[in-house]
């Protein structure tokens, strides 16, 4: 890995293009190195994960929405969308659009926390979505993924967004650009400049993931990975982007990030040097905002020490700064309080979601979230003497580059009525890879039959998961077998999403 140190440029001081980051990332995309085995295997992982979170949000109105905008771009040779028939084809962009809010919408899947905070499968809609467009192989899919996941996971270890208030889809456009590039086999310079368009195109800010929190939150990755798909077609056509897009004195770093004199240090890998980012990443067992999947399993893990838990009187989690401003007490959000939020605010109160899990012992993707689950008294009581603090170890350990010790975990102090104090602590999840019980291909494979069940046929899962496991063996034309169909039946009983002003596109020719 080399270190590329990244700041504001003045406009009249020499900065060649070979030193800009977003030619750094395009030199890497560019690069024909080879995929090692361990990655290839886990790329395959991550697509089974994002097909399963996909099944078990496809009749959600938010994903109904996004597919109804979808079909009404149908193009040959196109790509598929997740739920219809493999040969009902969508231009590629709406494809990525549509997928990503499947992807995304139950909030299920991969992640990977460093300064900023990411889920690298948002990667895979749009790559995926390009690559059967175009005819390409397995082969080629897992290459243009295993370089997004890369580029990435590198922005995030090395430029934070958040402290900024700039969602952290910011790192998605170039990445998903950069996969692309990879996917094609572009050269560097075509890559360069559709790096910087969907880096252009995409930045925002966080109030996506604040205060009265939205079904925006799913399609903020759904829009960046269509933008990265739409800036690689106006690459190929000859058209620029702003440069130096990171670095310019009018740039993403001097007005959006940490200004005109910071500096930041993105590591990426060198020429001939492997990308194995995707192995630094771990996905979810449960369907709730990553830094509240080890709370889930301290609770489980503790609920039979506490016995009745009217006796609470309060509980404090200590924790990392990001877990508590972000999903805890310190983000000063009433919401995270109120029973009648929405099911993305709940999924961002570790407050909220640690109660429910005291309770049930269980976490799952719609109960948990359910309107009478929220509003239940005795739920509404205990998750009220809640709170979190911040703890400097926890945050160090949250930051730290050394695997055995980075966390993302808590401690509980749970004070009874009695006066009693209990104490645990749990600094990942069990599915991380150094969890209780990580997860492998078979844990994989039991969480797309797990939320499948009763949305897609046996019949259709057996043929999903063979593609999937032979991505690898895929030829040429064959990544159409990368998706599922399901009946009628599933799809009728999606709610009714009102029309929208684009729906005159469907009339007959010469119509009124």
């Amino acid at each position: 890995m080399k270190t590329h140190v990244v700041r504001t440029r003045r406009s009249a001081e020499e900065f060649p293009r070979s030193e800009h980051l977003a030619k750094k990332i395009a030199d890497l995309a560019a690069d024909p190195v080879e995929v090692p085995t361990d990655t290839a295997e886990m790329v395959i992982n991550r697509i089974i994960d994002n097909a399963a979170v996909a099944a078990a949000s496809v009749v959600r109105r938010p994903v109904t929405s996004a597919r109804a905008q979808a079909v009404l771009h149908p193009f040959r040779p196109g790509s598929t969308v997740f739920g219809l028939p493999a040969t009902e084809r969508v231009s590629p962009e709406w494809g990525a659009w549509a997928n990503g809010v499947a992807v995304r919408e139950l909030d299920f899947h991969d992640t990977f926390l460093a300064a900023e905070y990411s889920h690298p499968g948002d990667n895979i809609p749009p790559i995926l979505a390009v690559a059967q467009h175009t005819g390409r192989s397995g082969a080629d899919l897992i290459r243009g993924l295993a370089t997004g996941y890369q580029v990435q996971i590198d922005l995030v270890r090395g430029i934070c967004l958040h402290e900024n208030k700039i969602d952290h889809v910011a790192h998605l456009g170039p990445s998903a650009a950069a996969g692309i590039g990879t996917l094609l086999g572009l050269d560097a310079e075509t890559i360069y400049q559709a790096v910087g368009q969907a880096l252009h195109t995409t930045t925002a800010t966080r109030q996506s993931r604040k205060g009265e929190i939205s079904s925006w939150k799913a399609y903020a990755p759904a829009f960046a990975g269509k933008m990265a798909v739409e800036a690689v077609d106006r690459a190929l056509r000859g058209e620029g982007a702003p440069a130096p897009i990171w670095e310019g004195e009018d740039g993403v770093i001097a007005w959006l990030l940490g200004g005109p004199t910071a500096e930041y240090h993105v590591s990426l890998p060198g020429p001939g040097e492997a990308k194995r980012a995707i192995l630094d990443s771990y996905t979810k067992e449960h369907s709730a905002e990553y830094q509240s999947q080890a709370p889930i399993d301290l609770a489980r893990r503790m609920r039979d020490r506490i016995g009745d838990l009217d006796q609470i009187a309060s509980i404090v989690l200590h924790t990392s700064h990001h877990t508590h401003y972000v999903i805890g007490t310190g983000s000063g959000d009433p919401q995270k309080f109120d029973p009648n939020a929405s099911r993305e605010t709940l999924d961002h109160s570790v407050m909220y979601i640690f109660a429910v899990a005291l309770q049930d012992g269980v976490w799952h993707h719609q109960h948990s979230y359910a309107p009478d689950r929220a509003q239940r008294p005795d739920t509404v009581e205990l998750w009220r003497k809640i709170s979190t603090a911040e703890d400097p170890e926890w945050t160090r350990r949250y930051h730290s580059t050394d695997p055995d010790e980075k966390a993302f975990g808590a401690r509980a102090e749970i004070t009874l009525k009695s006066g009693e104090v209990i104490v645990d602590e749990l600094a990942v999840a069990d599915a991380h890879p150094l969890g209780a019980r990580p997860f492998e291909r078979a844990q994989y494979i039991e969480k797309f039959r797990t939320l499948a069940d009763g949305v897609i046929d046996t019949a259709e899962q057996n043929r999903f998961l063979d593609a999937a496991t032979r991505t690898a063996e895929l030829s040429a034309g064959e990544l159409d077998q990368l998706t599922f169909t399901v009946s009628d039946d599933v799809l009728a009983s999606a709610p009714v999403v009102p029309t929208g002003v684009f729906d005159w596109s469907v009339a007959a020719p010469g119509s009124n």
